[in-house]
Formats: C-alpha cells, structure tokens, sequence
C-alpha cells in the first residue's frame, strides 16, 4: 500500500491550473450530455485528453465506452471506473452552463465522475515516479440502463486491456460537498424496471359503456401497487415500488385503446425480490380479469444486480482517502436504494469492489436544510432536473478521493520501503 505521504506529494499536482481545467472540462461535460449508447462527442474527448497525458486509448470498447491504460512498471493493475451517460431530462438549473441538448441532462453527476477520473489521470500521469503498476481508467457507457458494464466485459474487457486487483469508483451525491460516503457489503438495491401493457377498447367519451377503458384499469393497478410493500413485505426487509410512467390517450373526448405503465422495482435480497415481482405480477393480471378481454403484457426492460462493496477492500481503501481528506470526513451511509452496474466489473473478474459516494451540496446550504428539516424539499436529488452540484470543492474531492484510493492499491516504486497492505 503507498504510503499517505505519496499520496500527498502525488496531490500537490492539483494546482490551481489543473483545477481551472477541470471545471471547464466539467462544464463542457455538463453542457454536452449524451443518453446512453451515443456518448459520442463525451467519449471522443475522454479519449483525446487520455491520449495527451500518455495513456493507450480504445474507444467504442462496449459499444461507446473507453478504456485508457497507463503501464508503469511491474505491479498491481488498478481499474478507475467513471460513467458517462446523461439522461432524458429537461434542465431547469438555469447554471450558465446549462445543457444545449434539449430534453437531455446530466442529471445524475456522470459529468462529475468523468471529469474526476480525467483529474486523477493526469496527477498519476504526472507523478509516475511515486508508484508501480498499471493504471486502467474505465470510462462506462449506459449505467442508467443497467447495460455498460456488461457490455464491456462482453467486448473482452479483460483479455484486451488486463484483469485488476481491484475495482474503484464513486458517485456524486446530494450530501454535503467534500466529504465521502462509503457503505461495506450489500451497498446497492438490485433494480428491476418492468413495463405494462393494458389493453382496452376504445369509444367516444360520450359512450364509456361502449368502451373498455384502460385508463381505469391502469389507474385501479397504480393505486392497488402501493400496497405491495405495504402489506406484503416485512416491516424488517426494505423494497420499493415506484411507477415512474402512466401514458394512455391522446385527446379529451376519446377514450383510448391501451395503457402503458413503466414500474422501477429496488429490492435488496433474492428471497424479496421474487415476492415483489409475483405480487407485481399478480395484482397487474388480478386487475386486468376483472374489467379487460385481454391479458396483459408485461416485460423487463433493464435489471440491475444487488451492488455489494467488499469489505476489505473498502476499509483498505477509506483509511487511505481519509488520511488525506480528514477521517472525520468519512461516513457510512448504509445501504443505498439507488442501483449500480458497477459491481459487474468486480463480479465478472472476481475481484473485490469498493465504490463510494461524494459530495455536491454546498455544505452551508446543506447544513441550513438539515437544521430545518427541509432537505427533501430544499436540496434537489439526482434525477431532478434542478440537480447541480456545486463545482468546488466537489471536483477536487473527487479527484483527491480518487487518487488516494489509487495509490492505496498501485505498487511502491522498486526499492522504496511501504507499509503492507
């Protein structure tokens, strides 16, 4: 393991130059996103930064994805990972630097994550005399589909570019900016997104008893879901049920043919997760006997597997970033009812994972809403489209948390004494 003294004249590259050159990188990020699949210009400019500071590039690894290599001598391979992709939200931050592509918005950080990781690129990149072994820095398209990684490590992940120790990564969080959050073991809820289909048939308005209408059927479903966690699962298990999307229609004085629901399903044990689903199921079908002619349709558009942080790995890796950050900036979360991709990388190498979250709330603004008990209200989450992380010290934590955890993994320079692991 580096010492922390390592990863502190490592850090002294952070300058006030490279800093400036981050946050314009992370507004031209921001101003640029790109959905899932068509990262094109983000990771062009991943991959022309990479390329600058001395890194083996290859792009469209996994379809849009980038992987960025640096060798330095014999040691350990460490994998930096950083998604990419954007989602299909309008902006409505007003930042200068807002999105100019309409109804598309970084608005779950990935701005953030590419950037920090470019940042930590370059300070390794620049201090090539303070550790060993090979840094691979793994820009991930698609997270929000719960497909990038997959479709990476079915590009040949690993026998192309090298099989790590180690999986890193973070995420930006509404949590005070600055600080870092780090959950051992099961950290992320598994995801199922589902969507249905119900089918009615249409009439005049004027004439719903010539009709079977489907907007009904849908709406008695939604209502009857929210029973599911409620009066199907133990008080001591967790699970959410959330229909993200309802669309039916298409005028006033029509009643319509079809339904569709969109469900976001987190669960966080396979046992749980099965009774869910059946009782999704069941109560979709349940509600569509009692009024339709037809069945309904239901299919899986994208899943997510349980994210479990090794624990080893995240205690090795946070003692490190907290002798640099402080430790009294550290703190345990607990399990998160996001989801994450991330875990595939770790679980299809078989190499233990540590990923965690950082800040992007002023801390004063944050500190002002906790005291008031209005954070739900007052700071926007991921996924808004008022979430806007404030630029500093979010990137330089980022990227100090980054390298650290780096350098907590990368070999010691041949003949230099280090502490073990």
């Amino acid at each position: 393991m580096a010492a922390s003294g390592t990863a502190e004249r490592v850090l002294a590259g952070l300058d006030v130059t490279l800093t400036r050159d981050l946050e314009g990188l992370y507004q031209d990020l921001h101003a640029h996103p790109e959905l899932s699949f068509a990262e094109h210009r983000t990771g062009a400019e991943v991959a022309r930064r990479g390329r600058e500071l001395g890194y083996e590039v290859a792009e469209g690894v996994g379809r849009t994805g980038v992987v960025a290599r640096l060798v330095n001598g014999a040691g350990p391979t460490v994998l930096l990972r950083a998604d990419f992709d954007a989602l299909p939200v309008t902006e409505r931050t007003g930042l200068p630097y807002a999105s100019t592509n309409q109804g598309v918005m970084h608005a779950c950080g990935h701005d953030v994550h590419a950037t920090c990781l470019l940042g930590t690129m370059a300070l390794l990149a620049g201090a090539r005399d303070e550790w060993a072994g090979t840094v691979l820095a793994v820009f991930q398209p698609a997270e929000e589909l719960g497909q990038g990684a997959q479709a990476m490590v079915d590009d040949d992940l690993y026998a192309r570019f090298g099989t790590p120790e180690v999986v890193l990564g973070q995420h930006v969080m509404a949590i005070p900016a600055g600080t870092v959050a780090c959950h051992p073991g099961l950290a992320f809820a598994a995801t199922d997104a589902l969507k249905v289909r119900m089918a009615g048939r249409g009439a005049h308005a004027s004439m719903p008893e010539a009709a079977i209408d489907p907007v009904v059927l849908a709406a008695s479903t939604v209502m009857r879901l929210q029973t599911v966690v409620s009066r199907e699962i133990a008080s001591e298990d967790r699970a959410v049920v959330t229909v993200g999307a309802l669309q039916a229609g298409t005028k006033d004085n029509v009643i319509p043919d079809l339904a569709e629901l969109q469900l976001n399903i987190r669960t966080y044990t396979p046992q749980v997760r099965k009774a869910v689903l059946a009782a999704v199921e069941r109560i979709v079908r349940g509600e569509a006997a009692a009024g339709a002619e037809e069945e309904p349709g239901i299919s899986t558009m994208h899943t997510f597997p349980l994210m479990v942080n090794d624990e080893g790995a995240c205690t090795r890796t946070m003692a490190a970033v907290g002798d640099v950050i402080g430790q009294d900036r550290l703190t345990d979360p607990g399990a998160s009812s996001g989801s994450e991709d991330v875990g595939v990388l770790g679980t299809s190498a078989d190499v233990p994972v540590c990923y965690w979250l950082i800040g992007g709330v002023d801390p004063d603004v944050y500190a002002e809403a906790d005291a008031a008990g209005t954070r739900n209200r007052d700071i926007p989450q991921n996924h808004s489209p008022f979430f806007a992380p404030v630029m500093q010290p979010t990137l330089t934590n980022g990227v100090t948390a980054l390298t650290a955890a780096a350098l907590a993994w990368l070999g010691p320079l041949p003949g230099a004494s280090s502490p073990p692991a």
